[in-house]
């Protein structure tokens, strides 16, 4: 939460009855268990990530990890990854005018 909420103009909402981080109304990340995170990558951001740290990341099941919603699993992730994962998904939703903030 901490680190999805520092990015420029984030807040937490509720996303299907669990904890979401969104940026001017559109969701970059969800936190749906307390072991892994979602962030919404393109899909050639999650095979960059998967293959990178392919412990850490994941597609999410369905049609939505093949538009690149990614599951990030907490314990196997260090903080400055996870930061990285969260700026690119924040980035992928955030109009162009606050990128200059992050």
């Amino acid at each position: 939460r901490r680190l999805a909420l520092a990015l420029p103009g984030a807040a937490e909402q509720a996303h299907f009855g669990k904890a979401d981080f969104r940026v001017m109304g559109k969701v970059f990340a969800t936190l749906p268990a307390a072991d892994h995170a979602v962030v919404k990558l393109l899909p050639e951001q999650q095979d960059m990530v998967m293959s990178a740290e392919p412990t850490v990341f994941a597609p999410v099941a369905g049609a939505w990890g093949l538009k690149g919603w990614t599951k990030v699993i907490l314990a196997d992730c260090d903080a400055a990854t996870l930061d990285s994962a969260l700026r690119l998904a924040w980035r992928n939703v955030a109009p162009k005018r606050l990128w200059p903030l992050l």
